[in-house]
């Protein structure tokens, strides 16, 4: 086999979630566990940082990754869902997992892959190239919920969770107390636990959760504020977003971040209070590491897609960010970038999102340019426009998100703001990402 023909295989043979949806989402973790079992349970053989939440986890997950690295420890990061090439989900120190890696394993383990017939997410995170490459630590970040994803077969050192919010509700439940349950479920017995951001609907889930398997609970933003501060070197080559950090958990004054979406405000005191628990586990982070390993996220990770800056004639920004409240942040940090005479939303969501709510958000005098991506969950674009024209959202129809892009960078002056998101999948569907 070769890498393509391997790939063929993880993506064809079996169900994968990030294009079919619900069909390939299974409330067990047995698949999981038989897999691991065949691989000689290589979960077990590393040391590992667990995070799971509604929106945040993947900026944490690769913060923290980051100051480990900046610390020097051999870094494992496993994200989902990938925007350009599977490779992203698997990296040891910002370094994708190797073709001929992928290659290997399905080669070894064809034949008990097609007799188990597991999803493709139970496939890929069996973890066996971190323990095969003896890494120091891995920092593991949920797919979807908690109790049963294919994650939680790890015994890691911290559990995170960084905040409950409404998404994949056909999975999770549709209250916050329910979402908070299934989170929770990466909580395990004598971890300790973080929570990023209290919610007086869910504090008592985690609270009670913690406390019946011994888990001592610290909600970060109870410890620990982080004010977003200024833009050092704002959309320029080396652009810094600056916080200032107070409370009995902040033994760093100010830090700055290559994340530059204002809305990591409410990631941070969970990503610090982390790093706080993991020294006092005996890791070796100084407060150098930590200013290094959160200034360098992205060069020393690679993560895409979060508040990233496209173009600055005119600024084009994308994001990630595709549920009601990370729709929330996003509209609240457009609406304060100052200077700008009009906003251009380039848009596209999925079948299975909670449309209304997310269009409600969004301002009624942008011009839109609704658009889909090309893969099966998409929803398609003339719909997205029909639902938007109901909630007094003006536009047209240009279904190739680049296609779009030139068309709105046409129509807008130096001054104006254009936006890409609404889904990962129109994000990572940009050219120049």
């Amino acid at each position: 086999m070769n890498y393509q023909s391997s790939l063929d295989f993880l993506f064809q043979a079996l169900p994968m979630f990030q294009r079919v949806g619900g069909a390939a989402f299974k409330k067990d973790l047995s698949n999981t566990q038989k897999l691991c079992e065949h691989l000689g349970n290589p979960q077990d053989k590393f040391k590992s940082i667990h995070i799971a939440g509604t929106n945040g986890k993947g900026s944490t997950a690769h913060a923290l990754a980051s100051v480990l690295q900046a610390a020097g420890y051999a870094t494992g990061l496993y994200t989902s869902p990938h925007l350009k090439s599977f490779r992203e989900r698997i990296k040891i120190n910002g370094v994708e997992i190797p073709k001929k890696e992928v290659v290997k394993f399905v080669e070894a383990h064809k034949s008990f892959l097609q007799e188990l017939k597991p999803s493709f997410f139970e496939m890929t995170v069996s973890f066996d190239f971190f323990a095969s490459q003896k890494i120091d630590f891995a920092v593991i970040e949920t797919g979807m919920g908690g109790r049963f994803d294919s994650t939680n077969v790890i015994q890691p050192l911290l559990s995170v969770i960084t905040n409950i919010g409404f998404d994949h509700e056909q999975f999770l439940g549709d209250t916050l107390d329910k979402i908070a349950f299934e989170k929770a479920g990466i909580i395990k017995e004598n971890v300790p636990v973080v929570i990023g951001q209290t919610h007086e609907a869910t504090a008592e889930v985690f609270k009670s959760i913690a406390e019946q398997r011994n888990s001592a609970i610290t909600f970060a933003d109870q410890v620990l504020k982080a004010s977003f501060s200024t833009y050092e070197g704002r959309f320029k080559k080396k652009r810094m977003a600056k916080y200032t950090l107070s409370g009995a958990s902040a033994i760093i004054d100010t830090i700055e971040v290559d994340l530059l979406g204002s809305y990591q405000a409410k990631n941070l005191p969970g990503i610090m209070v982390s790093l706080e628990k993991l020294r006092g586990l005996g890791l070796q982070l100084s407060p150098d590491h930590v200013k290094e390993g959160l200034s360098n996220i992205i060069r020393n990770t690679g993560l895409k897609g979060r508040w990233q800056i496209l173009s600055t004639d005119p600024l084009t920004i994308c994001d990630t960010g595709h549920n009601v409240d990370g729709i929330q942040e996003i509209i609240e940090q457009l609406l304060v970038l100052k200077g700008r005479q009009k906003l251009y939303m380039i848009l596209g969501m999925v079948k299975d999102k909670a449309h209304y709510k997310v269009l409600e958000k969004l301002p009624k005098d942008a011009e839109y340019f609704f658009c889909q991506a090309d893969q099966p969950r998409s929803m398609p674009a003339k719909e997205l426009q029909n639902l938007a024209t109901e909630l007094g959202l003006q536009g047209e129809v240009i279904e190739n998100v680049n296609q779009a892009r030139m068309a709105a960078e046409k129509k807008a002056t130096k001054e104006d703001l254009i936006f890409i998101g609404g889904s990962t999948f129109v994000v990572a569907e940009i050219n120049d990402l």
